[in-house]
């Protein structure tokens, strides 16, 4: 199931249009969604689209030439042998000599286990033949350290060569909302809140079947597919599995302080640091400032939190009781380890996801652009949506509150947020917009009020897409 990504398959498509060569590289975590964007993108076009296996060269080779045969038949391919990636390199060349050609190389970090120079290889085929050609080459990877060391950065063969790149990232939760479209739209956020934004664990979502029957068959039984699939991640990129996956543990079950995760993931904090910077640069685990600081890297405020749904739900809930899982007690996990618990672990995530509402559609929706998003704590108050918005010169503050409730959100919400928002407009001089975001609605003194004070209510309703 191909869902979203217009605006990586639009890049796609520009760059297949220009008249230049091109040498792109995409990249990112495991299961994200690459081949099925580069698929979409390739079945309108002359193309080859390889995945490289974690073979020896000559065997790669070998599968190369046979995807190419498949697609592009030509008696030629029937006895030849490429020898080397010089020689395939020189082949697909000569097929984009009159038409523009496209050539995926997916999972290349492969291709460099058994060959480290073929990044020194490309380069001098960029070099001397690639630029001038009419060939489009795409070089896919799962490894995320890798792509970035080995192929992006400064330090590889290939940096200053590449004509673009792309991280590509989890999907909003709106994108995500359309993998159970029929669906109440608390359970739509709640799939999101679990599986979260990745497409390979939001495909194993089976609509007609309730959200407990979906976890007990993918995460609450040794045989589901997203029992261990944490783990697997991890593998993909690092060493010292058991230390990452104890950090995660503890950031995932509260700890967010480094002291506090260093202490209860049993390491020196100067390694837990090091550590936790890693899995920052893969996505997994994010550092919040409050939004008040002015030079929020040095700031000693920061809180750790858990940035991936899925891997902060399995840290906590599938993780720890693994024993009790493999001894057949799934439903036992559900029952009283998990949905007890449930309200509580989505209510943070909901807050993020209302956040990424005001970043990606305020100003579409509701008018003003916001230039930052963030949030507040402080000794006394905290604000759960903060944004700068640009619509005039003394750039306003938005100033939100998330409500994870069963019940509507009445006017004594909005009474406490209008008390919270004027500390802050003392202390920053500015003027603030009040915005109230809840999974249940709104009463209708909350709403009569809102409406004469200038307060947008934001409903989950709006929060996934839903007119």
């Amino acid at each position: 199931m191909f869902v979203n990504r217009e605006g990586e398959l639009a890049w796609l498509e520009e760059r297949h249009r220009s008249r230049q060569a091109e040498l792109l590289v995409l990249y990112g975590r495991r299961r994200i969604g690459k081949s099925a964007l580069l698929r979409e993108f390739c079945q309108d076009k002359a193309h080859v689209y390889f995945v490289a296996s974690q073979v020896r060269e000559p065997d790669n080779l070998d599968q190369f030439r046979e995807a190419l045969a498949a697609g592009h038949p030509d008696p030629l391919l029937d006895s030849l042998q490429f020898n080397s990636w010089e020689a395939a390199l020189a082949y697909v060349t000569r097929l984009a000599e009159k038409e523009r050609f496209v050539v995926v190389l997916d999972e290349f970090p492969y291709l460099c286990q058994d060959n480290p120079a073929l990044p020194s290889l490309l380069q001098r085929w960029w070099d001397t033949s690639g630029k001038s050609s009419r060939l489009a080459l795409v070089l896919c990877g799962s490894q995320i350290g890798f792509m970035e060391r080995e192929v992006l950065a400064e330090r590889s063969p290939l940096f200053g060569r590449r004509t673009g790149q792309s991280r590509l990232g989890p999907l909003l939760p709106w994108e995500a909302a359309r993998f159970v479209p029929g669906w109440p739209v608390r359970d739509q956020l709640t799939t999101f809140g679990i599986f979260g934004g990745v497409p390979a664990y939001l495909e194993r979502v089976q609509p007609k079947q309730s959200l407990r029957e979906n976890l007990l068959r993918e995460a609450l039984q040794p045989q589901g597919f997203l029992y261990d699939e944490v783990h697997f991640l991890l593998r993909t990129e690092l060493t010292q599995i058991s230390t990452y996956l104890s950090l995660l543990k503890a950031v995932a079950g509260g700890a967010t302080r480094l002291t506090e995760i260093a202490n209860r993931a049993g390491i020196p904090a100067t390694a837990a640091s090091r550590y936790l910077t890693t899995l920052r640069e893969l996505g997994l685990v994010r550092r919040d400032v409050p939004f008040t600081e002015r030079s929020p890297e040095k700031s000693k405020r920061g809180l750790y939190l858990v940035a991936d749904p899925f891997v902060s739900f399995w840290c906590r809930f599938i993780l720890p009781h693994q024993s009790l899982i493999q001894a057949g007690q799934g439903k036992t996990v559900w029952r009283e380890l998990i949905r007890p618990h449930l309200d509580t672990h989505l209510g943070m995530i909901f807050e993020e996801v209302c956040r990424q509402y005001v970043l990606h559609r305020w100003a579409a929706e509701q008018g003003a652009t916001p230039i930052r998003v963030g949030r507040v704590w402080a000794g006394d108050y905290d604000l759960d949506v903060v944004a700068e918005l640009a619509d005039g010169r003394a750039r306003s503050l938005l100033v939100g509150e998330c409500k994870w409730w069963r019940s509507p959100v009445g006017a004594n919400v909005l009474r406490d947020l209008r008390e919270r928002a004027a500390r802050l407009e003392a202390a920053s001089g500015r003027q603030t917009r009040l915005a109230i975001f809840s999974l249940s609605g709104f009463t209708d003194e909350l709403r009569s009020v809102a409406e004469q004070e200038n307060t947008a209510l934001i409903s989950a309703e709006e929060l996934v897409g839903r007119p």
